[in-house]
Protein backbone atom coordinates (compact mmCIF):
# COMPACT_ATOMS: atom_id res chain seq x y z
CA UNK A 1 0.00 0.00 0.00
CA UNK A 2 1.59 3.13 -1.23
CA UNK A 3 1.64 6.32 1.58
CA UNK A 4 -1.32 8.87 0.98
CA UNK A 5 0.71 11.60 3.33
CA UNK A 6 4.27 11.73 4.35
CA UNK A 7 5.41 13.53 7.50
CA UNK A 8 8.97 14.06 8.61
CA UNK A 9 10.52 13.53 11.92
CA UNK A 10 14.00 15.66 12.14
CA UNK A 11 15.51 17.68 15.45
CA UNK A 12 15.98 21.21 14.81
CA UNK A 13 18.80 21.69 17.55
CA UNK A 14 21.07 19.57 18.10
CA UNK A 15 20.72 17.53 21.98
CA UNK A 16 24.52 18.13 22.88
CA UNK A 17 25.34 21.59 21.50
CA UNK A 18 22.06 23.40 20.99
CA UNK A 19 23.21 24.38 17.48
CA UNK A 20 20.62 24.66 14.72
CA UNK A 21 20.41 21.24 12.48
CA UNK A 22 19.55 21.34 8.53
CA UNK A 23 19.23 18.87 5.39
CA UNK A 24 19.73 15.33 7.25
CA UNK A 25 19.26 11.80 6.32
CA UNK A 26 16.58 9.38 6.04
CA UNK A 27 17.74 6.62 8.62
CA UNK A 28 14.73 4.78 8.83
CA UNK A 29 10.58 4.68 7.85
CA UNK A 30 7.78 3.69 9.52
CA UNK A 31 3.95 3.34 8.29
CA UNK A 32 0.99 3.88 10.35
CA UNK A 33 -1.86 2.68 8.76
CA UNK A 34 -5.48 4.52 10.28
CA UNK A 35 -8.79 5.04 9.05
CA UNK A 36 -10.67 8.57 8.37
CA UNK A 37 -13.77 8.44 9.02
CA UNK A 38 -16.23 9.55 6.12
CA UNK A 39 -18.86 11.84 7.36
CA UNK A 40 -22.23 11.93 5.48
CA UNK A 41 -22.54 14.36 2.10
CA UNK A 42 -26.01 15.43 1.91
CA UNK A 43 -25.79 17.61 -1.40
CA UNK A 44 -29.17 19.26 -2.41
CA UNK A 45 -29.99 19.09 -6.32
CA UNK A 46 -31.11 22.58 -7.22
CA UNK A 47 -33.05 22.72 -10.77
CA UNK A 48 -33.04 26.16 -12.41
CA UNK A 49 -35.54 27.21 -14.56
CA UNK A 50 -34.23 29.78 -16.79
CA UNK A 51 -36.29 31.59 -20.15
CA UNK A 52 -35.37 31.07 -23.85
CA UNK A 53 -34.69 35.04 -25.19
CA UNK A 54 -35.77 33.68 -28.59
CA UNK A 55 -38.99 31.71 -28.17
CA UNK A 56 -39.76 33.04 -24.22
CA UNK A 57 -40.37 29.50 -23.27
CA UNK A 58 -39.15 28.26 -19.53
CA UNK A 59 -37.29 25.65 -19.12
CA UNK A 60 -35.80 23.27 -16.73
CA UNK A 61 -34.29 19.91 -16.37
CA UNK A 62 -35.75 16.63 -15.55
CA UNK A 63 -35.29 15.39 -12.27
CA UNK A 64 -33.30 12.44 -13.01
CA UNK A 65 -30.35 11.56 -11.35
CA UNK A 66 -28.94 7.94 -12.89
CA UNK A 67 -26.54 6.82 -11.32
CA UNK A 68 -26.63 8.48 -8.11
CA UNK A 69 -29.74 7.52 -6.93
CA UNK A 70 -32.64 5.21 -7.37
CA UNK A 71 -35.90 6.78 -8.86
CA UNK A 72 -37.10 9.86 -6.37
CA UNK A 73 -35.74 8.58 -3.68
CA UNK A 74 -33.11 10.16 -0.97
CA UNK A 75 -30.54 7.53 -0.16
CA UNK A 76 -27.54 7.32 -3.02
CA UNK A 77 -26.67 4.36 -4.52
CA UNK A 78 -23.62 3.94 -2.71
CA UNK A 79 -25.30 3.95 0.75
CA UNK A 80 -27.65 1.69 -0.23
CA UNK A 81 -25.35 -0.86 -1.37
CA UNK A 82 -23.61 -0.22 1.81
CA UNK A 83 -26.98 -1.03 3.85
CA UNK A 84 -27.03 -3.88 2.18
CA UNK A 85 -23.10 -5.22 2.72
CA UNK A 86 -23.61 -4.80 6.14
CA UNK A 87 -27.40 -6.65 5.80
CA UNK A 88 -26.53 -9.82 4.34
CA UNK A 89 -22.59 -10.30 3.98
CA UNK A 90 -21.82 -9.29 7.39
CA UNK A 91 -25.07 -10.50 8.68
CA UNK A 92 -25.64 -7.11 11.17
CA UNK A 93 -29.32 -6.76 12.51
CA UNK A 94 -31.12 -3.28 12.01
CA UNK A 95 -29.71 -1.85 15.03
CA UNK A 96 -26.49 -2.88 14.16
CA UNK A 97 -26.38 -0.88 11.30
CA UNK A 98 -28.11 1.99 12.87
CA UNK A 99 -24.97 2.00 15.31
CA UNK A 100 -22.36 2.27 12.65
CA UNK A 101 -23.52 4.68 10.46
CA UNK A 102 -24.10 6.72 12.72
CA UNK A 103 -21.11 6.31 15.00
CA UNK A 104 -18.69 6.26 12.00
CA UNK A 105 -20.43 8.30 9.45
CA UNK A 106 -22.97 10.10 11.53
CA UNK A 107 -25.96 9.50 9.76
CA UNK A 108 -29.15 8.51 11.68
CA UNK A 109 -31.76 6.28 9.69
CA UNK A 110 -34.94 4.85 11.29
CA UNK A 111 -35.53 1.08 11.16
CA UNK A 112 -37.94 1.58 8.47
CA UNK A 113 -35.80 3.86 6.37
CA UNK A 114 -33.11 0.58 6.54
CA UNK A 115 -36.19 -1.74 5.88
CA UNK A 116 -37.11 0.04 2.97
CA UNK A 117 -33.66 0.34 1.45
CA UNK A 118 -33.71 -3.52 1.29
CA UNK A 119 -37.20 -3.90 -0.19
CA UNK A 120 -35.46 -1.49 -2.69
CA UNK A 121 -32.69 -3.19 -3.80
CA UNK A 122 -34.33 -6.80 -4.21
CA UNK A 123 -37.42 -4.88 -6.28
CA UNK A 124 -34.48 -3.43 -8.23
CA UNK A 125 -33.10 -7.20 -8.51
CA UNK A 126 -36.05 -9.00 -9.80
CA UNK A 127 -35.03 -9.04 -13.57
CA UNK A 128 -31.67 -10.58 -12.53
CA UNK A 129 -33.24 -13.29 -10.09
CA UNK A 130 -35.68 -14.26 -13.70
CA UNK A 131 -32.05 -14.66 -14.97
CA UNK A 132 -30.79 -16.29 -12.28
CA UNK A 133 -33.55 -19.04 -12.39
CA UNK A 134 -33.63 -19.41 -15.95
CA UNK A 135 -29.86 -20.24 -15.88
CA UNK A 136 -30.04 -22.43 -12.92
CA UNK A 137 -33.35 -24.26 -14.75
CA UNK A 138 -31.05 -24.99 -17.79
CA UNK A 139 -27.91 -26.43 -15.79
CA UNK A 140 -26.36 -29.35 -16.31
CA UNK A 141 -26.11 -30.26 -12.75
CA UNK A 142 -28.56 -28.33 -10.07
CA UNK A 143 -27.48 -29.52 -6.44
CA UNK A 144 -30.99 -28.77 -4.35
CA UNK A 145 -31.40 -28.66 -0.26
CA UNK A 146 -33.52 -27.49 2.48
CA UNK A 147 -33.38 -25.66 6.34
CA UNK A 148 -35.86 -24.70 8.54
CA UNK A 149 -36.67 -20.94 8.62
CA UNK A 150 -39.37 -19.32 10.39
CA UNK A 151 -41.71 -16.69 9.16
CA UNK A 152 -43.91 -14.64 11.67
CA UNK A 153 -43.49 -17.21 13.93
CA UNK A 154 -44.42 -19.92 11.80
CA UNK A 155 -42.40 -23.14 10.43
CA UNK A 156 -41.69 -23.66 7.13
CA UNK A 157 -38.04 -24.14 5.06
CA UNK A 158 -35.70 -22.53 3.11
CA UNK A 159 -34.50 -24.16 -0.39
CA UNK A 160 -31.43 -23.75 -2.44
CA UNK A 161 -31.02 -24.50 -5.71
CA UNK A 162 -27.33 -24.26 -6.58
CA UNK A 163 -25.02 -24.63 -9.66
CA UNK A 164 -21.28 -24.22 -10.09
CA UNK A 165 -22.41 -20.42 -10.73
CA UNK A 166 -25.98 -19.80 -9.30
CA UNK A 167 -27.32 -19.48 -6.04
CA UNK A 168 -31.51 -19.55 -6.05
CA UNK A 169 -33.16 -19.46 -2.43
CA UNK A 170 -36.79 -19.69 -1.98
CA UNK A 171 -39.08 -20.32 1.07
CA UNK A 172 -42.28 -22.55 0.83
CA UNK A 173 -43.14 -25.99 2.72
CA UNK A 174 -40.99 -29.06 2.26
CA UNK A 175 -43.67 -30.59 -0.34
CA UNK A 176 -42.43 -32.15 -3.71
CA UNK A 177 -44.53 -28.94 -5.44
CA UNK A 178 -41.86 -26.23 -4.48
CA UNK A 179 -38.87 -28.24 -6.36
CA UNK A 180 -41.31 -28.45 -9.28
CA UNK A 181 -42.49 -25.15 -9.44
CA UNK A 182 -38.66 -23.66 -9.31
CA UNK A 183 -37.27 -26.49 -11.96
CA UNK A 184 -40.40 -27.76 -14.19
CA UNK A 185 -41.22 -31.09 -14.34
CA UNK A 186 -39.17 -31.16 -17.84
CA UNK A 187 -35.92 -30.71 -16.20
CA UNK A 188 -33.05 -32.05 -18.80
CA UNK A 189 -29.98 -31.85 -15.70
CA UNK A 190 -28.81 -34.28 -13.08
CA UNK A 191 -30.55 -33.70 -9.95
CA UNK A 192 -28.10 -33.51 -6.79
CA UNK A 193 -29.93 -34.18 -3.77
CA UNK A 194 -30.02 -36.58 -0.29
CA UNK A 195 -32.74 -39.08 0.38
CA UNK A 196 -35.69 -36.96 1.53
CA UNK A 197 -39.08 -38.04 0.22
CA UNK A 198 -39.66 -35.09 -1.69
CA UNK A 199 -36.63 -36.30 -3.84
CA UNK A 200 -37.43 -39.84 -3.94
CA UNK A 201 -40.26 -40.13 -6.25
CA UNK A 202 -38.69 -37.21 -8.59
CA UNK A 203 -38.72 -39.21 -12.21
CA UNK A 204 -35.61 -37.37 -13.45
CA UNK A 205 -32.13 -37.84 -13.98
CA UNK A 206 -30.82 -37.90 -10.27
CA UNK A 207 -27.53 -38.62 -8.36
CA UNK A 208 -28.15 -39.13 -4.89
CA UNK A 209 -26.04 -37.90 -1.92
CA UNK A 210 -23.22 -40.50 -0.88
CA UNK A 211 -22.03 -38.67 1.86
CA UNK A 212 -25.79 -38.61 3.26
CA UNK A 213 -25.62 -42.53 2.77
CA UNK A 214 -22.20 -42.80 4.27
CA UNK A 215 -23.15 -41.34 7.49
CA UNK A 216 -26.15 -43.64 7.64
CA UNK A 217 -23.87 -46.92 7.17
CA UNK A 218 -21.32 -45.38 10.08
CA UNK A 219 -24.51 -44.57 12.57
CA UNK A 220 -26.03 -47.77 12.29
CA UNK A 221 -22.19 -49.52 12.88
CA UNK A 222 -21.89 -47.13 15.72
CA UNK A 223 -25.38 -48.47 17.14
CA UNK A 224 -24.51 -51.38 17.08
CA UNK A 225 -20.08 -51.78 17.61
CA UNK A 226 -20.42 -55.45 18.83
CA UNK A 227 -21.51 -56.80 15.02
CA UNK A 228 -18.32 -57.64 13.80
CA UNK A 229 -19.97 -58.73 10.19
CA UNK A 230 -21.71 -55.28 10.11
CA UNK A 231 -18.26 -53.31 10.54
CA UNK A 232 -16.96 -55.61 7.66
CA UNK A 233 -20.25 -54.91 4.95
CA UNK A 234 -19.81 -51.19 5.99
CA UNK A 235 -16.17 -51.35 5.45
CA UNK A 236 -16.88 -52.94 2.18
CA UNK A 237 -19.48 -50.25 0.95
CA UNK A 238 -17.03 -47.80 2.14
CA UNK A 239 -14.55 -49.28 -0.30
CA UNK A 240 -16.68 -49.88 -3.24
CA UNK A 241 -17.38 -45.78 -2.64
CA UNK A 242 -13.88 -45.02 -2.87
CA UNK A 243 -13.49 -47.28 -5.88
CA UNK A 244 -16.12 -45.71 -7.89
CA UNK A 245 -14.81 -42.21 -6.84
CA UNK A 246 -11.03 -43.08 -8.43
CA UNK A 247 -12.40 -44.44 -11.68
CA UNK A 248 -12.01 -42.37 -14.32
CA UNK A 249 -12.07 -42.74 -18.43
CA UNK A 250 -12.21 -40.88 -21.09
CA UNK A 251 -14.37 -43.08 -23.01
CA UNK A 252 -18.28 -42.79 -22.12
CA UNK A 253 -18.98 -46.12 -22.83
CA UNK A 254 -16.11 -47.26 -20.63
CA UNK A 255 -18.07 -45.20 -18.16
CA UNK A 256 -20.93 -46.94 -18.75
CA UNK A 257 -19.88 -50.00 -18.62
CA UNK A 258 -18.49 -48.94 -15.09
CA UNK A 259 -21.36 -47.38 -13.74
CA UNK A 260 -23.53 -50.86 -14.60
CA UNK A 261 -20.45 -52.92 -13.08
CA UNK A 262 -20.56 -50.47 -9.62
CA UNK A 263 -24.40 -51.45 -9.30
CA UNK A 264 -23.91 -54.43 -9.67
CA UNK A 265 -21.46 -55.14 -7.04
CA UNK A 266 -23.56 -52.91 -4.34
CA UNK A 267 -27.04 -54.63 -5.37
CA UNK A 268 -24.56 -57.88 -4.46
CA UNK A 269 -23.40 -55.99 -1.16
CA UNK A 270 -27.07 -55.44 -0.26
CA UNK A 271 -28.80 -58.71 -1.59
CA UNK A 272 -28.38 -61.01 1.94
CA UNK A 273 -30.09 -58.24 3.89
CA UNK A 274 -33.45 -57.54 1.76
CA UNK A 275 -36.48 -59.27 2.39
CA UNK A 276 -37.84 -60.86 6.26
CA UNK A 277 -33.91 -60.35 8.46
CA UNK A 278 -33.48 -58.86 11.47
CA UNK A 279 -30.34 -57.59 9.90
CA UNK A 280 -29.24 -54.09 11.06
CA UNK A 281 -28.45 -52.86 7.64
CA UNK A 282 -31.83 -53.99 6.30
CA UNK A 283 -33.52 -50.84 5.71
CA UNK A 284 -30.27 -49.46 4.24
CA UNK A 285 -29.93 -52.15 1.75
CA UNK A 286 -33.59 -51.88 0.71
CA UNK A 287 -32.62 -48.22 -0.30
CA UNK A 288 -29.97 -48.64 -1.58
CA UNK A 289 -31.66 -51.26 -3.75
CA UNK A 290 -34.53 -49.14 -4.59
CA UNK A 291 -32.43 -46.50 -5.53
CA UNK A 292 -29.57 -48.32 -7.14
CA UNK A 293 -29.65 -45.89 -10.67
CA UNK A 294 -29.38 -42.96 -8.70
CA UNK A 295 -26.39 -43.86 -6.84
CA UNK A 296 -23.37 -44.43 -9.87
CA UNK A 297 -24.33 -41.68 -12.00
CA UNK A 298 -21.25 -39.58 -11.15
CA UNK A 299 -19.28 -42.73 -12.68
CA UNK A 300 -20.51 -42.66 -16.01
CA UNK A 301 -21.16 -38.43 -16.18
CA UNK A 302 -17.43 -36.77 -14.70
CA UNK A 303 -19.49 -33.39 -14.71
CA UNK A 304 -21.78 -34.99 -12.00
CA UNK A 305 -20.16 -34.80 -7.70
CA UNK A 306 -20.89 -37.38 -6.02
CA UNK A 307 -22.12 -35.97 -2.80
CA UNK A 308 -24.40 -32.54 -2.25
CA UNK A 309 -21.92 -30.94 -0.12
CA UNK A 310 -22.41 -27.87 -2.51
CA UNK A 311 -26.30 -27.21 -1.51
CA UNK A 312 -24.88 -27.69 2.18
CA UNK A 313 -22.13 -25.52 2.01
CA UNK A 314 -24.91 -22.79 0.02
CA UNK A 315 -26.85 -22.83 3.17
CA UNK A 316 -25.09 -22.35 5.81
CA UNK A 317 -24.88 -18.28 5.42
CA UNK A 318 -28.84 -18.62 5.43
CA UNK A 319 -28.31 -20.76 9.06
CA UNK A 320 -25.88 -18.72 10.35
CA UNK A 321 -28.43 -16.06 9.64
CA UNK A 322 -31.69 -17.61 11.11
CA UNK A 323 -29.56 -18.28 14.59
CA UNK A 324 -28.79 -14.80 14.73
CA UNK A 325 -32.47 -13.41 14.07
CA UNK A 326 -34.45 -16.31 14.05
CA UNK A 327 -36.56 -16.06 10.92
CA UNK A 328 -38.47 -12.88 8.94
CA UNK A 329 -41.65 -11.09 10.18
CA UNK A 330 -43.32 -10.77 7.39
CA UNK A 331 -44.16 -12.15 3.50
CA UNK A 332 -42.39 -9.56 2.04
CA UNK A 333 -39.28 -9.85 4.62
CA UNK A 334 -39.10 -12.98 3.72
CA UNK A 335 -39.15 -12.20 -0.15
CA UNK A 336 -36.62 -9.72 -0.06
CA UNK A 337 -35.02 -11.91 2.02
CA UNK A 338 -34.74 -14.70 -0.59
CA UNK A 339 -33.37 -12.66 -2.88
CA UNK A 340 -30.98 -10.90 -1.11
CA UNK A 341 -29.27 -14.10 -0.53
CA UNK A 342 -29.58 -15.43 -3.79
CA UNK A 343 -28.01 -12.13 -4.82
CA UNK A 344 -24.48 -12.33 -2.34
CA UNK A 345 -25.00 -15.76 -2.64
CA UNK A 346 -23.87 -15.95 -6.45
CA UNK A 347 -21.49 -12.79 -5.87
CA UNK A 348 -20.00 -14.73 -3.14
CA UNK A 349 -19.84 -18.36 -5.08
CA UNK A 350 -18.13 -16.26 -8.18
CA UNK A 351 -15.60 -14.48 -6.01
CA UNK A 352 -17.22 -10.81 -7.03
CA UNK A 353 -17.38 -7.94 -4.68
CA UNK A 354 -21.04 -7.60 -3.36
CA UNK A 355 -20.24 -3.69 -2.28
CA UNK A 356 -19.51 -3.09 -6.22
CA UNK A 357 -21.89 -5.49 -7.27
CA UNK A 358 -24.82 -4.23 -5.35
CA UNK A 359 -23.47 -0.83 -6.93
CA UNK A 360 -23.88 -1.68 -10.19
CA UNK A 361 -27.08 -3.00 -10.15
CA UNK A 362 -28.26 -0.18 -8.90
CA UNK A 363 -26.75 2.28 -11.63
CA UNK A 364 -28.23 0.57 -13.99
CA UNK A 365 -30.92 2.72 -16.05
CA UNK A 366 -34.02 3.44 -14.12
CA UNK A 367 -37.35 2.10 -15.86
Amino acid sequence: MRPTARQVHALAHCPQCHTALRGGTIKRTREVIELIPARVAVTEHQYMERRCPCCRGRWQPGPELDGVVVGKRRLGVGLLSLIAVLREELRLPIAGIQWYLATVHGLALSVGAIVGALHLIAAKAAPVMTDMRERIRASPVLHVDETGWRQDGHNGYVWTFSTARQRVFVRGGRERAVLEQEIGTDYAGVLVSDFYAAYTGYEGRHQYCWAHLLRDVDEVVDQHRDDPSLRGWADAVHALYQSAKAFHHPDPGSRRQARQHYEARLAALCAPYLGPTEAPQRVLCERMSKHLSALFVFVEDPAVPSTNNAAERSLRHLVTTRKISGGTRSAAGTATKMTLASLFGTWRLQGLDPLAQCRALLTNPQL
